[in-house]
């Protein structure tokens, strides 16, 4: 894997983020890594543009197709028009209207595949069997997660001196990017899951992957399973992973809210979950520290509500 190589293949299509600092008192340095302010509303373009011009040119012409809970789907989408590439994203019935309406705007076309995550998973598998339509797999692949690992690392370069990241974990490729971008740095990389949408985390203690009930969450990017045959992302989380956290509804809530009124920052649920472990005190920095904001997609009226905190 060539994380540096994938981080020059992407940059025309995914911007380098900006750091900031974040006033953590009592804490060692700390920054914000703002991948909320990515042109597709979050990291995952990254991996998607990675994964999509490492196509050949007769996969490109047949077209892709994509599982996602609305970051991903909207990342593919928009890559895959930028390169005029067809694509279809199978999508779960709760996806994010927001993320639902810049899906459908960049010109993929969507399947509502079920109420579950993983039934949207099933349906892109269906597809590409059925049409010979390679997949973009939104983490258990090794192009998308050599495409995260560019967040890691800018990191690094960013930030001289860095010692750790405190990073969102889902189905594990931002986490696995990350982690083997900065582990030959001596960089500790933090993994913060949400409570309600923690199956890495889970699976992790289990020692195999596991499956759970999905849980209604305000960290919904977060949801979803990471397959019982997952290939890469699993094994990668448990090789590269430091320490985990999990937060819980509320402080993923407060972390949204305090995120918007103290620094200017839209975040959704799932990106928020590194600023929550920090402001709820569930994790203390031990060394100069970058928490990756991972996401900012998400519904003006959530927003509103998270915000007033109705």
């Amino acid at each position: 894997m060539d994380i540096a190589a994938a981080l020059r293949r992407i940059r025309p299509l995914a911007w380098e983020t900006p750091v900031v600092p974040l006033d953590l008192p009592g804490a060692p340095p700390t920054h914000i890594k703002i991948e909320s302010l990515q042109h597709t509303g979050s990291f995952k373009v990254r991996g998607a543009a990675n994964r999509l011009l490492k196509l050949d040119a007769g996969q490109r012409g047949r077209g892709v197709v994509a599982a996602s809970s609305g970051n991903h789907g909207r990342a593919v989408a928009e890559v895959a028009g930028r390169l005029g590439i067809r694509a279809t994203v199978c999508v779960p019935d709760w996806v994010d209207p927001v993320k639902l309406r810049a899906i459908d705007a960049a010109g993929a076309r969507v399947v509502r595949a079920g109420a579950s995550y993983d039934h949207a998973e099933e349906r892109a598998a269906e597809l590409a069997a059925q049409q010979g339509l390679p997949s973009v797999h939104p983490f258990d692949d090794l192009d998308v997660i050599e495409g995260q690992g560019t967040v890691g690392l800018e990191v690094a370069r960013q930030l001289p001196g860095v010692e750790e990241v405190i990073v969102p974990l889902s189905g594990g490729g931002l986490v696995a990017g990350i982690g083997l971008a900065v582990r030959d740095r001596g960089i500790r990389v933090v993994a913060v899951s949400a409570g309600r949408a923690s199956v890495m985390h889970r699976s992790l203690q289990a020692g195999r992957p596991i499956e759970l009930p999905e849980e209604e969450t305000v960290a919904s990017a977060l949801s979803g399973g990471i397959g019982l045959a997952n290939r890469n992302s699993f094994a990668l989380c448990g090789q590269v992973i430091d320490r985990h956290v999990v937060v819980d509804e509320g402080d993923i809530r407060s972390a949204v809210r305090r995120a918007f009124r103290e620094c200017r920052l839209v975040v959704e649920g799932g990106g928020a979950v590194g600023l929550a472990a920090l402001w709820s005190g569930s994790y203390r920095p031990r060394g100069r520290a970058a928490v990756v904001v991972s996401g900012g997609n998400i519904d003006r009226h959530l927003l509103a509500a998270l915000v007033t905190g109705r």
